[in-house]
C-alpha cells in the first residue's frame, strides 16, 4: 500500500447529547471528500453514521456502505451511497470494512464503536496488519480509553514489545494529517535499508 485512498470510520448510530460530536462527523465527511478519500462505514442512516456519510457525499466524495442484511431488513442503512454491500452476519461486515480500508478513524460512538476500533488495535498488536489507527478525541471522549491503555501496560498485561499502536487527534482536522504521517512512518519501516556491494 504506496498511500492511503480509503478510510474506515467507526462512530455511533446516535447522534449522542454533545453537539460537538455530531459537528465532527460533518466535518471529518467533508475533510475526507476533500482529500479525495473513500469513506468506508457501517452504512447506517442514523446517528453520527449516516452525517458523516451524507457530509462526505455532500462534498462530492465517494462512500462505500457495508451493511448486514438484519439491518438492511430493518431499513436503517443510507441508500444513496456510491456502493451499498450488504453482508450476512456482522463478522462478514467487519471483514469487509477491514479488506476496504486503509486506514482506521474512531469517532465517538457506543459499544459497537468501542469494540470495532478494539479489534483493529488488537490486529495491529498481533501483527495482523500495519494500517493506522486514529481515535478522533472529540471533547475528550476516548481519554478514558486511552488511560486505560496505559494502565494496562502499567500493571504488565501489555508487555514489552507488543504495544497498541493508535494516534489521537485533540481535533477532527488533525485526523488525516496523522494518519498521512503514521502511513509515511509505517511505509518507511516496510522499506529496506539499501545494501552497499563490496569489492573484494
Amino acid at each position: 500500500m504506496d498511500r492511503i485512498d480509503s478510510v474506515c470510520v467507526y462512530c455511533g448510530s446516535a447522534d449522542g447529547n454533545d453537539p460537538r460530536f455530531a459537528d465532527a462527523a460533518d466535518a471529518l465527511g467533508v475533510e475526507l471528500a476533500d482529500a479525495g478519500l473513500t469513506l468506508v462505514y457501517g452504512g447506517g442512516s442514523l446517528g453520527l453514521m449516516g452525517r458523516v456519510a451524507r457530509a462526505c457525499m455532500g462534498a462530492g466524495g465517494t462512500v462505500i456502505g457495508i451493511i448486514p442484511q438484519f439491518l438492511h431488513d430493518r431499513e436503517v442503512m443510507l441508500r444513496d451511497v456510491s456502493e451499498l454491500v450488504v453482508t450476512t452476519d456482522m463478522h462478514e461486515r467487519k471483514r469487509l470494512m477491514f479488506e476496504r480500508a486503509d486506514a482506521f478513524v474512531a469517532l465517538p460512538g457506543g459499544i459497537g464503536t468501542l469494540e470495532e476500533v478494539v479489534e483493529m488495535m488488537t490486529w495491529s498488536q498481533l501483527g495482523r496488519h500495519d494500517k493506522p489507527i486514529v481515535l478522533a478525541n472529540v471533547a475528550g471522549f476516548w481519554d478514558r480509553l486511552s488511560q486505560l491503555i496505559e494502565q494496562m501496560t502499567e500493571v504488565g498485561f501489555i508487555r514489552p514489545g507488543w504495544d497498541v499502536s493508535y494516534d489521537v487527534a485533540p481535533t477532527v482536522d488533525a485526523v488525516i494529517p496523522l494518519l498521512k504521517e503514521r502511513h509515511e512512518l509505517l511505509q518507511a519501516r516496510r522499506t529496506p535499508e539499501p545494501t552497499t556491494l563490496r569489492r573484494l
